[in-house]
């Protein structure tokens, strides 16, 4: 089998003529320090197959979201309009801003100083943001994620006085109207934009409001220092503290937390949660099931794309401050797979929920903990509007997050995609490193160095925990040291013509799940059951259709372990299509009569080893994300 080949193109130039936006901002004192440093929005762009996303996003629903959609139409109330003024406008310029600025699109580009212009040019005397109507926090908070990202990307001046103006109303405020609701399990994503700010102007009120909206939020470290919610919920026992993207949210809750304290206990309580998920509602995707609360490890149940998307941002949040490599593999383990999977090809529609074990997208009275019957069909608002709005920055963070700058002046992969970063390094020269991959489907990566003069500083590189056999050689010397799961440090004198090169043998796999079932694994991703898809329209508005999915094969098949043969084929502009996959894997299968449907989803799951008398098959496994109907958790027979 090929080995993965990572070449790195290094062009290292003179700060003259380049901009100092490339340069990260480390944490001041009292601060605990970032094991890495988030680069500013555009010191990493995305490249090949990952770039072709973002272009579909702006040609779809993404990029035209706001021109048919009443929500984000002009009488948003976040445009001056008499209309929504709550979070629907906040989510989209959280997700359109990095997609502007990524893509290079002049007409996003416009939209989103449209948006910006009027939140900077309305701030209220007293320093109030938003609609004068909106009186909950919980909105601004995700507007200011926009405005950090806007700030970082266009240098706009008038971004950081604002901030300052709105912190300071906050702060008088807080006691008179205390956060409720949303905000309170949500604290942690305003005490990002708090520290972002406090780290450029040093004032130290800004801690004491992070403070504030701490003790005023939920205790999510208690909430998993012993956990009681470990089944499905169901609607009477749902509360906020049980609803997924709260969770998905609340996964980077203990970290930011910790970047005010110190306390060893803040780090092990983040761990403590990615456990309890796991161990209760933890799906093959990566990301854990909540539909659109905590729905335990069937995996029939559904997953909100809201809390994907959060869930992601968490995890590069997480990497920043902890640098845990083990936080690179989830985040390439969801993006990867349980992102592309709820979006359709050409990503003008999406599902509220997805579900690992998917074999129709119909309307139908599912086994969801609390969602309604449209959930699971690919629209434009199925169950309700929130993912509608908060779609688009999955792909875009992703992208901006590839690569960080380590503490020490240097660089740090930690996740892997086609890509390019510059940004300065140790001693204020601007490097360059140019990634070249079909990654996360081809075991190659390559990119050609070119150097103007030499630079000393770090490279950090991420060694994927499945990666055992992984090896690593810079001009073609071998580098001692690697270790799956961590990250392999190389410091040296970088000159025209280097080249690093990453090994990570792509072995299929399997991993164990509910009720015994098992899922198969190449690399980062998912493999599941190619099954045929009819595509049926049910509704039109504007541009956008709502659709239901229904089967054209079997799906009821139990595998038989370790008959797996892996095929490459080429990489199609859009690679998450069942017929147009990169990579399939042969399986040996054969078919489980008694498994059927039961309100349209597969029945529970049979405990495996499962016996069978119908006929041996082989049949097809694609990538998890370019299945839109699919058993990912299969019954397995001796």
């Amino acid at each position: 089998m090929r080995k993965l080949l990572l070449v790195f193109t290094l062009a290292c130039l003179t700060t003259s003529g380049t901009r100092a936006a490339n340069a990260p901002v480390a944490n001041r004192g009292p601060l605990q320090p970032n094991a890495f440093n988030p680069l500013p929005l555009g010191s990493v762009m995305p490249k090949g197959w990952l770039l072709e996303q973002l272009r579909l996003q702006a040609q779809g629903l993404s990029g035209h979201l706001d021109e048919f959609w009443a929500d984000l139409g002009p009488q948003s109330a976040w445009l001056g309009g008499s209309g929504e003024g709550w979070e629907r406008g906040p989510y989209f310029l959280d997700g359109l801003v990095p997609l502007a600025y990524l893509t290079k699109d002049a007409a996003l580009l416009a939209k989103v100083k449209k948006w910006m212009d009027w939140v900077l040019l309305h701030q209220q005397p007293d320093g109030a943001i938003g609609p004068v109507k909106n009186l909950d926090w919980w909105p601004n908070y995700v507007m200011l994620k926009a405005l950090m990202q806007y700030q970082e990307a266009s240098g706009d001046a008038r971004v950081i006085p604002l901030m300052e103006k709105y912190f300071a109303y906050q702060a008088r405020h807080m006691d008179e109207r205390p956060l409720k609701e949303w905000a309170i399990f949500r604290w942690h994503d305003e005490v990002l934009s708090v520290l972002w700010l406090y780290n450029r102007n040093g004032d130290r009120a800004l801690l004491d409001l992070a403070r504030k909206l701490h003790a005023q939020g939920h205790d999510w470290e208690a909430q998993f220092a012993d956990f009681k919610t470990r089944e499905r919920v169901t609607r009477a026992a749902s509360n906020l503290s049980t609803h997924g993207v709260n969770n998905a949210m609340a996964m980077k809750a203990a970290a930011v937390w910790w970047l005010i304290t110190g306390e060893k206990g803040d780090r092990a309580s983040l761990y403590q949660m990615f456990d309890a998920l796991d161990r209760y509602h933890g799906q093959p995707s990566g990301i854990f099931s909540a539909d659109e609360h905590y729905a335990g490890r069937d995996p029939s149940q559904g997953t909100e794309l809201c809390a994907v998307m959060e869930a992601m941002f968490s995890l590069e949040t997480d990497m920043a401050i902890l640098g845990d490599a083990a936080f690179g593999d989830r985040l390439e383990k969801i993006a990867y797979n349980a992102l592309p999977a709820t979006l359709s090809a050409d990503l003008w529609a999406h599902q509220y929920d997805q579900q690992a074990n998917q074999v129709m997208c119909s309307i139908s009275n599912r086994r969801w903990a609390t969602n309604g019957p449209e959930s699971n069909i690919f629209g434009l608002e199925p169950n309700y509007g929130c993912c509608t709005a908060n779609m688009h920055q999955g792909w875009p963070k992703l992208a901006a997050s590839l690569w960080m700058a380590t503490v020490d002046g240097g660089l740090a992969a930690v996740a892997y995609g086609p890509s390019e970063v510059t940004a300065t390094v140790r001693g204020g020269s601007v490097a360059t490193i140019e990634e070249q991959t079909g990654y996360p489907f081809r075991e190659a990566v390559s990119l050609a160095v070119k150097l103007h003069g030499t630079v000393r500083f770090p490279l950090a590189l991420r060694i994927p925990g499945w990666a055992g056999a992984a090896s690593v050689t810079v001009n073609g010397a071998p580098v001692a040291g690697v270790k799956a799961g961590e990250f392999l440090r190389i410091e040296r004198e970088w000159k025209d013509g280097d080249r690093v090169e990453l090994r990570f043998p792509m072995e299929v796999r399997t991993s164990t799940w509910f009720n015994n079932s098992i899922a198969v694994e190449r690399g980062p991703l998912v493999y599941s059951l190619k099954i045929g898809e009819s595509w049926h329209k049910i509704k039109q508005t504007g541009p956008a259709a709502d659709w239901e999915v229904y089967p054209t094969t079997p799906w009821n098949y139990a595998l038989l372990k370790g008959a797996f043969q892996a095929t490459e084929k080429s990489i199609a502009r859009q690679p998450y299509t069942a017929d147009a996959a990169p990579v399939e894997i042969a399986a040996k299968a054969r078919r489980l009569p008694q498994w059927t449907l039961v309100d349209d989803s597969p029945g529970i799951l049979p405990v495996s080893p499962v016996t069978t008398k119908r006929a041996e098959e082989t049949v097809t496994l694609v990538p998890y994300g370019a299945a839109k109907l699919r058993i990912t958790a299969f019954p397995w027979i001796e």
